[in-house]
């Protein structure tokens, strides 16, 4: 990854010098994918790193149906985690730990030598069984998110045997061995976000779609409240999963670690602050989506005759692969619309990952073509009058990047699904037709609406493609329709939100 100004901290050891990397420049230039690592676009924007980062943490919160075996304990040590891989900026796998395998063991079977030369970016420090292995299969970098490791060292100081502490502490050291003699670069790969991104994410999520789909079918409840409170709810979870809240403490799990140098200031502070940067904005990314038991919405197929039929996959599930491709869409290089796809497929072998039988296709943003200079193109959108001058003719669809892209063939006998933020338009329909996707997950708010440079006609009438849309539950459609306006006292809406004192913020983002 190409990044300006970096700061390199190095610890050296007696038995090898090791770099653990973090940015301290908040105004870093990430090279695209897509564009000139010497151009950057419009607007604040995701660097790879960061983006992957993110990527690992949602994927560790990758929904699943575990069984609770008779031999876990409260205290178990092995924590599920998150991984990317990454081969030449381009994503070849989302994978999380399974009842059985840890996510570097999922990521051998499903890669094997095809792991030469990738970059893995973890939710937590591998354990010292995946990190032989994948040491062992080539990879270049190792890059981890600096909290609890995989087999737990907080978990073992708080109430585990004497015999579970020795164990992730001798796990801990055999990991540090492993890394300090290993060939490829491992450790701590974070950037800092710029002045205005964590806004940006905040009023982009509030008003995307998916949360105008909510507010045009419901105009009386107050849609912004509802985007507070789920944004309060992720934080509050995600701090949880992804920070150590006791300074002290988090500084004794990194010594413990091997990264003693980021105990130290102002590196510490900058550490921190970091994480909690990244955190707060993976919290805007999945409010965009309400949990369904809060707004009452999902994915369903419309039927010839009106009625709503449910998807075969469970709708917790589709809701983390559609914010997967909110996350890519702030990598765009779009300056007004952001959009992320990503192709998901359905396996017919057994299962090793956490994923279940889904494995990744491919997954892409809206960008200019590969190599071109961004500011060779116009920026203009549909407002100018000069149609020369716009930017719709140059820009490459979320969609067809994540098809030109694509990780592994699509198979005609495996349900194979795209998820993405926006309703393909009539550039994309017959793209997605020919490439034998069954189905889409999307919003029609913009479907059959003729905008003159792009339009989204053709959605409607694709046949072939199941459509799953996101609307009301059909259960709560005519609950909701009787139900009378709520009480108005001095033109403001009556809601929930006194109720609940511990909310920190009343004032609402801007829209």
């Amino acid at each position: 990854m190409d990044a300006t100004d970096t700061t390199e901290i190095r610890k050296h050891s007696d038995q090898k010098c090791v770099t653990d990397r973090i940015t301290e420049d908040s105004h870093v230039k990430d090279a695209s994918s897509q564009t000139d690592p010497k151009v950057q676009g419009h607007g604040p924007r995701l660097s790879k790193v960061n983006l992957y980062t993110l990527l690992s943490l949602w994927m560790e919160l990758f929904p699943q149906k575990r069984a609770v075996s008779e031999n876990e304990t409260e205290h178990d040590l092995t924590r599920k985690t998150g991984l990317v891989v990454v081969h030449e900026r381009r994503v070849l796998g989302l994978h999380c730990s399974s009842a059985e395998l840890h996510a570097g063991q999922v990521a051998v079977i499903r890669h094997g030598p095809r792991l030469a030369s990738c970059d893995l970016y973890f939710s937590r420090k591998p354990c010292s069984t995946c990190l032989k292995m994948i040491i062992n299969a080539g990879v270049s970098r190792i890059s981890y998110w600096p909290g609890d490791p995989e087999i737990s060292l907080l978990s073992s100081a708080e109430g585990s045997s004497k015999a579970s502490r020795l164990e992730a502490e001798l796990d801990a050291a055999a990991a540090e061995k492993l890394k300090s003699s290993s060939r490829p670069y491992m450790g701590v790969l974070l950037q800092p976000l710029s002045c205005h991104m964590q806004q940006f994410v905040e009023e982009t999520s509030s008003s995307c779609d998916f949360q105008e789909k909510i507010a045009t079918d419901l105009p009386f409840p107050d849609v912004p409240d509802l985007f507070r409170r789920q944004l309060w709810r992720n934080r509050d979870e995600l701090s949880r999963a992804f920070l150590v809240v006791d300074e002290a403490r988090h500084c004794e799990l990194l010594t413990k670690m091997g990264l003693v140098t980021f105990c130290a200031e102002p590196y510490f502070s900058n550490l921190r602050q970091h994480m909690k940067d990244l955190v707060r904005l993976l919290s805007s990314v999945a409010s965009s989506l309400p949990l369904l038991e809060d707004a009452g919405y999902g994915f369903y197929l419309k039927g010839d005759s009106g009625i709503l039929s449910p998807p075969d996959l469970p709708q917790d599930v589709i809701r983390h692969c559609i914010i997967q491709a909110k996350l890519l869409a702030y990598r765009t290089e779009d300056p007004k619309v952001g959009v992320g796809a990503v192709i998901w497929a359905e396996g017919q072998l057994g299962s090793c990952d956490g994923t279940g039988k889904l494995h990744l296709v491919g997954c892409g943003y809206n960008a200019y073509p590969v190599g071109s200079e961004y500011g060779e193109y116009p920026q203009m959108d549909d407002k100018q009058e000069d149609r020369q001058s716009r930017k719709y003719r140059y820009i490459i669809h979320a969609e067809q990047n994540a098809l030109t892209f694509r990780s592994t063939e699509i198979k005609e006998r495996e349900k194979t699904m795209l998820f993405v933020t926006k309703c393909p338009c009539d550039e994309c329909v017959p793209l997605i037709r020919a490439a034998a996707i069954q189905q889409i997950y999307t919003t029609d708010l913009d479907s059959g609406k003729n905008k003159n440079d792009i339009s989204y006609l053709r959605f409607d009438s694709l046949q072939g493609v199941q459509k799953f849309i996101w609307q009301r539950k059909p259960q709560t459609r005519d609950v909701c329709e009787q139900q009378p306006s709520p009480t108005i006292a001095n033109g403001c809406l009556k809601h929930a939100r006194q109720e609940e004192p511990d909310m920190l913020s009343t004032k609402r983002l801007r829209s």
